[in-house]
Formats: C-alpha cells, structure tokens, sequence
C-alpha cells in the first residue's frame, strides 16, 4: 500500500541535489508525496516535483560540468549581491515553461523572507519561478528580489527546514531532508576529466578560487563571504535541529553539512547518489522502528 507523505525540504545551495536523491528512495520505498513546501533550493526541488518537472530539472543538472556552472553565474555591478541568479532561471524556463503554483499537480509552498517587515513570505500561488527566485536570494551572494514594495530574501534566513507552511494531509507521514545535517565524512569529491581544454582550465581554476571565497569549509582562507557563509550556516545548522526537535517529523533524511559548498552544482551524479543512500538509510530505520 502506497504511504502518503507530506515532505519538507531545507535550505542548503548545491547541497539540494541530495534532495532529488532522497525523493528517488522515497518513491521506490512505496510512499506517496502528497504536499511539498521548501526554502531556497528546497523550494526549487520542490516546486519542480511538484509541476512533475524534476526529472527534467535532473536530466540537466547532470549535464553540468565547472565551466558550465560558471557560465550560468551573471555577476551583479552592484553592492547587493554577487550574482544576479536570474540567468539559470533563464535557461531552465527554455525547457520547462513556469507554472501558476495553484495549478500544480499537488500542493506546493515557497517559502521566502521579507527583510523590511521581518517576517516569512509564503508563496502558495502566482509564479513558480518568482517565488523559487525569492527563495533563493542568499543574502550577499545572490541579490535580493523586490516585491509588493517590499525586499525578499532566501527563505532560510527564518525558517530553513519550513515544517509550519506544509500543506495538511489527512493520515499523512511527515518527512524532512535536512541539509544541515551532523558533519560525518560523507562528502562527496568530484574527479575532473584529464583532457580539459586549457580555456576550460583557466575558467576552472578562477571558478576554483570563487569557490574557495565562498566556501564553508575551507577554514584557512575565510575572507568577508567566507566568514559570512560559515557563521550563516553555522546558525542555520542550529535553527535546523531547534525545528526538527519541535516538530518532531516521522522520517528525517540528514544530508551532511560539508558535503558540498553553496554553487558546487557541478557535484550532481555524486549529491543525488548521496541523497539515494541516506534516504535509504533513514527509510529502513524508519521501518525497523515501526517493527520493532
């Protein structure tokens, strides 16, 4: 018999990937989603499961090597943010048209933050790709969005893992995948092909060195955006296990936290392989807790 789930996805940039994992292990351990809510690249993941569109979502991401990664990042001239993060929508509405969120398959919720009134803004209908947008304006990294004459950032400023904005479903299991998971040696290292032209090895290499500025991981080196991701993500890791524990989900799907940093979107086979794993793991407690 299926199991009915509603699913929560977290905050976490390329991290996310995992989540497309998890959501394989899910469907082929029997459940069924029934409502998805996200902030950041949870929103993304979700929004496309949700618009049936996330095999296509994957297909792409696949595809995507350093170079291509880099290609997609359109720098901001201004103060506001690093990158502007419209261009990868851009690309991805020329194979997967937007969709009105009330037209979705199943429900589906986005979560963003409104700095100027200091709390969370919830998208449950309009654009799929204004609210992923919203979601995913990391504050100093990608710039904020302007909206209803306010000023919207990524959704997991306040609420990383959003568990109170899931839609209800009658006789329904909750279910998260955390990326702010306890740091556990299971990140993923990706091998580069040893034929790269030397174009692709200079935009490479300066893509390596934007990685290692915004880094949360690379302790040695943390200039303004690295010391201001790490502290970030420090904090979200906490709000993260304060929410878990309160809303005490059936199913917790703990992608840990090192194992990639916020654009490392080129990591896709190795972060869905991982997802695919822990989802497994987490899915097979779950059952021998339930037959124990």
């Amino acid at each position: 018999m299926k199991k009915d789930i509603r699913l929560v996805l977290s905050s976490g940039g390329a991290r996310g990937l995992a989540q497309i994992g998890a959501i394989q292990s899910l469907e082929e351990h029997g459940f069924r989603i029934r409502s998805v809510c996200g902030s950041s690249i949870g929103a993304v993941i979700g929004g496309l499961y949700a618009m049936n569109k996330l095999d296509d979502y994957t297909e792409w991401i696949k595809t995507l090597d350093k170079s291509a990664v880099w290609g997609l990042m359109d720098f901001a001239l201004t103060g506001k943010g690093l990158i502007k993060g419209d261009k990868v929508f851009d690309k991805m509405k020329t194979f997967i048209p937007d969709v009105f969120i009330e037209n979705m398959e199943i429900p589906y919720v986005a979560v963003a933050t409104d700095v100027l009134k200091r709390k969370e803004m919830v998208f449950d209908q309009g654009s799929f790709y204004d609210a992923a947008r919203a979601s995913i304006a990391i504050p100093a990294l990608i710039t904020p969005v302007h909206h209803l004459k306010t000023i919207l950032v990524d959704g997991g400023v306040l609420n990383p893992i959003p568990f109170d904005h899931i839609k209800p479903v009658e006789r329904s299991l909750l279910v998260a995948v955390n990326l702010y998971g306890p740091v556990e040696g299971k990140h993923v290292e990706h091998i580069e092909p040893d034929d790269e032209e030397d174009e692709d090895k200079d935009k490479s290499g300066f893509f390596n060195s934007l990685l290692r500025i915004i880094s949360t991981s690379d302790k040695k080196s943390l200039g303004y955006i690295g010391l201001l991701t790490t502290i970030s993500t420090m904090m979200l890791s906490k709000m993260a296990e304060l929410s878990i524990r309160v809303h005490q989900p059936d199913i917790v799907i703990n992608v840990p936290g090192d194992s990639a940093s916020t654009f490392e979107f080129f990591k896709a086979d190795e972060l869905i392989a991982l997802g695919k794993m822990l989802g497994d793991e987490s899915i097979s407690n779950y059952f021998k807790e339930q037959n124990a």
